[in-house]
């Protein structure tokens, strides 16, 4: 095999992070990355053998991909931000019944739609507080 010119593993960085924009994963912008860096170094030191270079861009490779399995937000922390959950925005807000809460259940209108409640017994008109999200259930008790 013929030496490895540093402009080669430019030309693979980039053909990763192509590949990373066509791909729903981060795992080729890392391995991307590491293909720049060892651009770098096989520019900075000129008589660097292809085998080292190849062995460079492989650690190089499981550092930076073991690092982005260590440090990347996990489900549960993007989870809790409330993504795609609507009702939970609505926690601790007040609103008014349109239908009154009987058997423990209710309606109330929440912004420009009416959504189902739960709680105590109350009658028609009356103020709710939102306590808690349950499925499309919003959780109410008297507003004070």
């Amino acid at each position: 095999m013929d030496a490895i010119v540093f402009w080669h593993w430019w030309v693979l960085g980039f053909a990763l992070l192509i590949a990373e924009i066509l791909l729903p994963s981060t795992f080729c912008l890392w391995l991307g990355a590491s293909a720049f860096i060892t651009g770098i170094a096989a520019w900075l030191i000129p008589g660097l053998h292809w085998q080292t270079e190849v062995v460079v861009f492989a650690v190089l490779s499981f550092v930076a991909v073991g690092a982005w399995f260590r440090f990347r937000p996990q489900g549960k922390a993007l989870a809790d931000h409330g993504l795609n959950q609507r009702g939970q925005g609505y926690v601790g807000q007040v609103f008014d019944l349109v239908e009154p809460i009987q058997n423990g259940f209710g309606k109330a209108r929440v912004e420009d739609s009416v959504w189902r409640v739960a709680g105590p017994d109350l009658p028609l008109g009356s103020r709710v507080c939102v306590t808690a999200v349950d499925g499309a259930t919003l959780r109410v008790e008297p507003a004070h």
